[in-house]
């Protein structure tokens, strides 16, 4: 299939995973028959368009990775533990920090120290 048009990722997120092997294959050979059209010195409106079809290789790869990605979510959504390469990415010290629960955790020793020395209430303020 040899199209003169750029291939938008907007139309691809439509089709089923088979589609998108068959057109990915389809852009390969196209890319292999410029690469050799343009090793045996063919026109330069031909060299560009290696770019156009690397372009959109990466762009139907994207698609197909971002739907496994969705598919793998859904699976893993009720389990235990999340695969690495699905957890958030943030940083070091906030995927260790504590959270919201672990944080509002008030210990024995913490209660029976807030009953017997509660939070002093005074009558005159600082000026």
């Amino acid at each position: 299939m040899s199209t003169s048009n750029k291939i938008r990722a907007s139309q691809l997120w439509g089709k089923n995973k088979e589609e998108l092997r068959k057109q990915l294959e389809e852009q390969k050979n196209e890319l292999v028959a410029l690469r050799t059209q343009k090793i045996a010195g063919g026109a330069q409106s031909k060299l560009n368009k290696i770019h156009d079809v690397r372009k959109a290789i990466a762009r139907i790869l994207t698609v197909i990775n971002q739907n496994q990605r969705h598919q793998l979510r859904i699976f893993y959504e009720k389990k235990k533990y999340l695969p690495l390469d699905l957890r958030p990415k943030l940083t070091r010290a906030k995927r260790r920090a504590l959270t919201k629960d672990e944080a509002s955790i008030v210990t024995q020793k913490q209660k029976k120290r807030q009953a017997h020395f509660p939070q002093r209430n005074y009558a005159i303020t600082a000026e």
